[in-house]
């Protein structure tokens, strides 16, 4: 697990000075841009530039495999001819090293780096991807062809921004190695603020900033050399080696057709080779258990291939109403692993609001982003690589708002589909009444608070029936405000996979249809940039078992009476499995999640800091916001009328990456 950063110039040949300075001034250029993102790395750094070609690569190290200096990166392939700067590790090096050691490849150390370069020079870009089982995110400078690829692992969980500026090709695994950057020019994009502001994260492939790019999951970009090659580079598309798309067409074309046993065997043979591969690293490991299905499940057949105690790792709450550490002992006590609970309270959470713009350098607003990077801290205290159990929800339609929104899916669906929209659209004039959403002053509670909650109620029903299909319908249901233009004047909607209908598996099953959407959407966008910001800022490498491409293909495959059971529950296949290992007791329970209470925090200690941040003037002198709109709902907030709690809190968190990052924003036009 790394960082990688680096840039393709156009402009660098020829310039005056001679080849040495060109270089130094590529290395000093480049070395900005890594110690930008130390932090992901800070065993050991590296740069490789050819001025001359316009190209400066750049790593920082977190040693994982191989802690010589054989590992260290950017590496060369052994016949000289491509360059490697790659974070992530690959879980099958080792049979893929065997198969080419069987075509005479002879390695000299024992890192997944080198068996990547050896695939390429071996099978091409495309087919090693293909090939590799893994997390990654890889800037490859081919030398012969004078081409940079860029590639990122299929399910999104290492990062990969890109982006054109005054000709140069400037790339890196976070948005503060590309602020390091003298061509970086960072006006923000209202359309990826309005998408924020409506669902806490902007989707794959926008950014913030106009001109930069998100490489998406399962792809690569080759950009060349020279002017021309340049130019054409501009227009170039990322190309796929693999989508969930495919994979859940595929698993609906050849389901599986065993039954609820046959599958839990199946399951439990993946996953047993999944955690075995993630459990080989050089250094210390452990696990975050939370108590929940999908985490111990993991520590379980941790705990079955180890011989010693695995070392578990939790963290739980002063307030009742989110602690779930008391669940995650008894589990720990009867897997027999070595067990660390930390007890946070809301001072211990509250202090680390000033580090969220720095540890998410694009504006992100999960506040579950809080209790993540604290057990990670905590488990970086004893380890240096922890596996998770992310991806169970989504694989195993985990999320109780999936039959949810079936059921309402289904009634809809007793209109035509222009009395739908007739009626949305009704519902919603009525939503935004003013004497209905914003009853005048003096009109006080609890009548003004009745109507204020009728409004929002009556607005989301009308965002729900004018939903284009379960998976429109689950969209709506991930959005936290209705228009987002209403907050961001002049907001456009991004295409994505959630409202996208083109991008949706091709198949008769619309449970199958949102668990694509949420792979490709929710999960890439939200909770796997959560994780990987706020491990990485501890230097903590996070591995996910669930989330080895076979098992997404198998879980994809799987009928629906093998995911949700007859009572509801999701998970069904998942819970066979846990129960041979753990009893049924320890882990069925309601659900409590793994968020903070920021709704009583707004009205209360946190209110000081939100109010200047949200003041009138100064919302007004930022032009990113309607200032009358967020005072508004500010002001319902405050007098318990209705709880905002997310949008106001995805606003503040704009507010604050601004004050963070002012010397690198430029606002857009208008503002």
């Amino acid at each position: 697990m790394c960082g990688i950063a680096g840039f393709l110039s156009d402009g660098a040949r020829g310039t005056a000075g001679g080849a040495g300075d060109a270089d130094a001034r590529f290395h000093r250029a480049v070395a900005a841009m890594t110690d930008a993102i130390a932090h992901r790395g800070p065993d050991d750094s590296g740069a490789w530039v050819d001025a001359a070609a316009g190209i400066a690569l750049g790593h920082r190290r977190l040693s994982i495999l191989d802690l010589s200096a054989a590992g260290h990166q950017p590496m060369l392939s052994a016949d000289g001819r491509f360059v490697l700067s790659f974070n992530g590790e690959i879980y099958n090096f080792a049979e893929l090293s065997h198969e080419l050691e069987a075509r005479g490849c002879v390695f000299r150390g024992h890192s997944d780096t080198e068996v990547l370069l050896a695939g390429f020079v071996a099978w091409g870009v495309d087919e090693t991807l293909r090939r590799a089982n893994g997390m990654l995110a890889l800037a490859l400078w081919d030398r012969a062809e004078r081409s940079l690829t860029l590639a990122r692992d299929r399910l999104g969980k290492k990062p990969l921004y890109y982006g054109w500026f005054a000709g140069t090709l400037i790339f890196a695994s976070e948005l503060k190695a590309l602020f390091a950057h003298a061509s970086f020019d960072g006006e923000i994009d209202r359309d990826a603020l309005g998408a924020f502001v409506r669902y806490s994260f902007i989707p794959v492939p926008a950014s913030i900033f106009r001109g930069v790019r998100k490489l998406p999951p399962a792809t690569w970009l080759r950009v060349y050399a020279g002017d021309a090659g340049a130019a054409n580079s501009r227009a170039a598309t990322p190309q796929p080696y693999w989508s969930a798309r495919t994979a859940a067409e595929q698993g609906r074309r050849r389901p599986f057709t065993g039954d609820l046993g046959e599958a839990a065997n199946a399951l439990e043979t993946l996953l047993e080779d999944a955690v075995a591969t993630r459990m080989i690293a050089d250094v210390s490991l452990g696990a975050l258990l939370s108590g929940g299905i999908d985490s111990t499940t993991i520590v379980a057949l941790m705990q079955q291939a180890s011989a010693r105690p695995v070392k578990t790792f939790c963290i739980g709450f002063a307030e009742p109403k989110y602690n779930e550490a008391s669940y995650a002992a008894a589990i720990a006590r009867h897997l027999g692993s070595e067990h660390t609970e930390l007890i946070v309270t809301a001072d211990d959470s509250r202090d680390l609001i000033p580090r969220l713009p720095e540890l998410y350098d694009e504006p992100f607003a999960d506040s579950s982003q809080l209790p993540t990077f604290i057990v990670s801290r905590l488990a970086r205290g004893a380890v240096t690589v922890a596996l998770t159990g992310d991806g169970g929800d989504e694989l195993f339609a985990g999320y109780a708002l999936y039959p949810r929104c079936l059921g309402q899916w289904r009634l809809a669906q007793r209109l035509p589909a222009t009395a739908r929209r007739q009626l949305a659209r009704l519902m919603r004039g009525a939503a935004h009444a003013p004497w209905l959403a914003d009853p005048p002053a003096g009109d006080g509670e609890p009548r003004s608070g009745r109507r204020q909650r009728f409004a929002a109620k009556l607005a989301k029903r009308a965002a729900l029936m004018r939903g284009d299909g379960p998976v429109g319908i689950l969209a709506e249901k991930r959005a936290h405000w209705d228009r987002a233009a209403d907050l961001v004047p002049g907001a456009q909607p991004l295409a994505w996979v959630m409202n996208d209908p083109e991008r949706w598996v091709d198949a008769d099953d619309p449970l199958q249809a949102m668990m694509q959407a949420d792979i490709e959407g929710y999960m890439t966008d939200d909770i796997l940039v959560k994780v990987d910001r706020a491990s990485m800022a501890v230097a903590l490498e996070v591995r996910c078992p669930l989330l080895d491409h076979r098992i997404v293909e198998f879980a994809l495959s799987l009928p629906d009476a093998m995911r949700i059971d007859e009572k509801g529950r999701g998970k069904r296949v998942l819970r066979a499995l846990l129960g041979r290992h753990v009893p049924p007791g320890l882990t069925e329970r309601p659900k409590k999640g793994f968020g903070v209470p920021i709704a009583a925090w707004l009205r209360g200690p946190l209110r000081p800091w939100a109010e200047e941040l949200l003041g009138e003037q100064r919302l007004i002198e930022g032009g990113l916001f309607d200032a009358a709109m967020v005072r508004r709902i500010w002001r319902q907030h405050l007098a318990g009328a209705h709880d905002h709690e997310q949008v106001l809190w995805n606003l503040l968190m704009v507010e604050a990456w601004t004050d963070r990052w002012r010397a690198h924003i430029r606002r857009p036009a208008g503002a």
